[in-house]
């Protein structure tokens, strides 16, 4: 019988680990259930280092079509598990499909859904598993399906808006660095060669060029492109640590244009969050937590897990909000005036709207000014490198010619 090494918390929320043998997977969580365990990692003992599967993730656009099908199919009547069996057996993706039978054995075995996706966090996020939960406690488990969906495809939406706007000018600029070193290393060094032979007087531009070149083909050139990356690994590294995360999230947001869209996209991002959890039932405060880890950045974490505090001691939640410097007013009044009315969720929806739409409009302008901008740089670093080369041999021509 295989022996499983599982991890979670018990009916005090204290984390608990152990090792204990079972048939499968299934029986174990039945086990551990009667002891009042709510499992959070289960693995086979002997197998917790098995080889990874590269491109093996679950993509949001996949886990928005699943959402919407088994929103469909729970809409339908049919039973949770017969619904968990068939989006399973559909799916192409085979990590999917192996945890969306590892769902259904779980559910099978008598946990709750929510419970059952909780185990593979990975793919199904705090607000995900704590929406089903809602759903499921409230008996309106399709509709909060269906609201999951459409919050995934608008998250997918937004993500897309930004890739597009990244994807041209990192383009633009790698094709420009490529150009640029093939031309230093081994176009200019023809010329230098057809430059000796001439004895031809070489102005300023072509002494700094060939100056350029010969710096790229020493082995200074090559120090420079490892310290470069080193530099790029360990900018990653820090920005995985706390205060380096904190320290560029800041600095982005103020960085000119650039700075300008994040903080429209995590408004959004925060704004949809928040209400479509609180639509769905999700209570204010556990609401404030989700949204604040899935923020995507340090700087709107920290004050949304202000404003939470808060929220916590009695305060309302426009006040804090206020007080964080992060949210421009225009969020500020329309989420008092929802807390007036009692429409916040409605109130955060129609914010995370106009944002949307306000991220839209400025991807499309910044992708309209940066077009000529970038062809005009490369223009004028490839032109002006050919040109300089192309000098003394306008020189010696005059001089023949003469």
């Amino acid at each position: 019988m295989p022996v499983y090494t599982y991890r979670g918390t018990n009916r005090q929320g204290a984390a608990v680990s152990g090792e204990r043998s079972a048939a499968n997977k299934n029986e174990l969580a039945a086990m551990l259930r009667r002891d009042q365990i709510n499992i959070s990692k289960v693995s086979e003992k002997g197998k917790e280092f098995a080889l990874p599967t590269f491109g093996a993730g679950v993509k949001p656009k996949e886990l928005a079509i699943f959402t919407r099908q088994f929103s469909v199919m729970i809409d339908a009547g049919l039973p949770l598990v017969q619904c968990l069996e068939i989006l399973a057996n559909q799916q192409d993706n085979k990590t999917f499909q192996k945890i969306l039978t590892g769902v259904r054995g779980s559910v099978e075995g008598g946990s709750t859904l929510a419970a059952s996706l909780k185990q593979y966090d990975k793919v199904f996020d705090p607000l995900y598993y704590n929406m089903v939960d809602a759903g499921e406690t409230g008996g309106i488990l399709d509709t909060i399906l269906q609201r999951l969906s459409t919050y995934i495809e608008k998250n997918v939406k937004l993500k897309r808006a930004v890739q597009s706007a990244m994807i041209y000018p990192t383009a633009v600029i790698g094709i420009a660095v490529l150009v640029i070193t093939l031309l230093l290393w081994k176009v200019v060094p023809i010329f230098i060669t057809l430059f000796n032979g001439l004895g031809a007087d070489l102005p300023l531009p072509t002494r700094i060029v060939i100056g350029l070149s010969r710096f790229v083909g020493s082995i200074y050139g090559f120090l420079i492109v490892v310290l470069l990356v080193a530099g790029f690994v360990g900018l990653r590294q820090w920005y995985k640590t706390e205060g380096g995360r904190m320290a560029l999230d800041k600095f982005s947001l103020k960085v000119p244009i650039v700075g300008t869209l994040l903080r429209k996209i995590a408004v959004a991002r925060f704004t949809r969050t928040l209400g479509t959890l609180i639509s769905s039932g999700v209570p204010i405060l556990e609401g404030l937590d989700i949204t604040a880890r899935t923020s995507g950045n340090a700087v709107m974490e920290k004050a949304i897990n202000q404003t939470r505090k808060a929220v916590e001691a009695g305060r309302s939640l426009v006040d804090p909000l206020k007080e964080t410097d992060v949210f421009p007013g225009m969020v500020t009044q329309m989420i008092g005036v929802g807390e007036q009315t009692g429409a916040m969720d409605a109130m955060l929806q129609k914010i995370a709207d106009f944002y949307e739409e306000e991220v839209d409009v400025a991807v499309k302008d910044m992708l309209t000014l940066l077009e000529p901008v970038m062809i005009l740089f490369l223009g004028l670093i490839v032109g002006g490198i050919v040109i300089s080369l192309y000098l003394p041999l306008f020189s010696l021509i005059s001089k023949l010619s003469g």
